[in-house]
């Protein structure tokens, strides 16, 4: 076999088995584009009207949820900037639970519970992380098939490339005649719809599976220069009392704290410490629909003492270049780091993503299964 017939052997059969499933992940991720813009335009934001009193405490917050769901583990609350209802998320793996509390900040009334398993883009997420498989299963057949579709692109733009300079302009363009059959037809639509997109097409599919392999993770972190520890690390307290017989716990001071701070933050997430030891651990955001620039701060849960995390989610500001490439990765993956025009390139890109898979089988099966001629007698 010649080279380009070894790459293109590679390319058929690498093709074949993930197919399916980058079709699935490509058109999932379309609909996953616009999914807060969508959202905004039908689901209720829980804003109360501004009192001359103050909210919930972290430690009322917890009490009063925890009586939604007393069995089940609070992931953290969320406290907002403008009068937004609390938000208080409830996860647990297995068996898997994931819903959401809003309480009215100034009365702790219960406003709305929301599953966040249930709708029309829980059902998207779903297919687009496992194919709707079990999270064990599907979970490691999308990111292995994802690392597939990287070696498909690579190996199909070599298999792009014309032999003769030539013939360079029929891969760039759709030079149909009306006698053009569909099969040349759809022979273009592959190849040069996969020359166009491949190379965005590509920024995904590595995006996707760095979310989806800590060693990748790694390696892009120490790669691009990373010279902390490559994960995300809640420190351990650095006073050894713990305050149980204060009428207050500290941790009840840290959202007044951190208002006055950062008056222009979007919100706050607060996570309750897993131990006596353990700090708290509060997600500040910073900007609407974008996750890079916020801030992970964590307090002495006896003292509210700021400590610095070895790991590589800390201040933005304080963030290395590798830190903020790890940072920036979701972004980049919807598109978001680009803006309503990121996310319009990044829908466009995996819509046209989706045919690749389609355009593909339809030549493997006209090769395969040619009309054979008929004889003359």
């Amino acid at each position: 076999m010649t080279y380009k017939k070894s790459i293109l052997w590679l390319h058929k059969i690498l093709g074949l088995v993930t197919g399916l499933v980058v079709f699935v992940v490509a058109i999932t991720g379309c609909c996953w584009a616009f999914k807060d813009e969508i959202e905004s335009l039908y689901v209720d934001d829980y804003t109360v009207e501004a009192q001359h009193t103050a909210i919930l405490t972290p430690t009322e917050v917890k009490t009063i949820a925890s009586s939604v769901f007393p069995n089940n583990t609070i992931h953290g609350s969320l406290f907002s900037n403008d009068n937004k209802a609390i938000q208080v998320i409830f996860y647990d793996p297995k068996p898997e639970f994931y819903q959401s509390v809003f309480l009215n900040p100034y009365t702790g009334d219960i406003m709305h519970i929301e599953d966040h398993f249930s709708g029309f883009f829980a059902f998207i997420l779903k297919g687009h992380m496992r194919l709707w498989f079990p999270k064990e299963i599907g979970e490691q057949i999308v990111g292995a098939s994802i690392l597939i579709f990287i070696l498909i692109l690579i190996s199909g733009f070599i298999l792009w490339i014309p032999k003769k300079r030539k013939n360079l302009k029929q891969r760039l363009k759709f030079l149909w005649k009306p006698t053009t059959r569909w099969k040349r037809k759809n022979f273009d639509l592959h190849a040069i719809i996969g020359f166009y997109i491949c190379s965005l097409a590509l920024v995904l599919a590595f995006t996707g599976s760095i979310m989806s392999y800590n060693w990748l993770k790694y390696v892009v972190y120490k790669s691009t220069g990373g010279n902390k520890v490559a994960q995300f690390i809640i420190p351990e307290n650095i006073s050894k009392n713990f305050a149980v017989n204060s009428e207050t716990l500290p941790i009840d001071y840290l959202i007044v704290k951190l208002q006055n701070e950062e008056p222009e933050a979007e919100s706050f997430e607060v996570h309750y410490p897993s131990s006596d030891s353990s700090s708290i651990y509060v997600e500040v955001s910073n900007s609407k629909g974008l996750y890079y620039d916020s801030d992970f701060r964590f307090f002495d849960q006896n003292t509210l003492e700021e400590i610095e995390t070895p790991g590589v989610y800390g201040k933005y500001k304080n963030a290395e270049v590798a830190e903020k490439i790890l940072r920036m990765n979701y972004d980049i993956h919807i598109g978001a780091i680009g803006g309503l025009a990121g996310k319009i390139i990044a829908f466009l890109i995996s819509l046209l993503t989706a045919t690749l898979p389609i355009s593909g089988i339809l030549l493997w099966y006209g090769r395969k299964y040619k009309k054979e001629k008929p004889t003359s007698e």
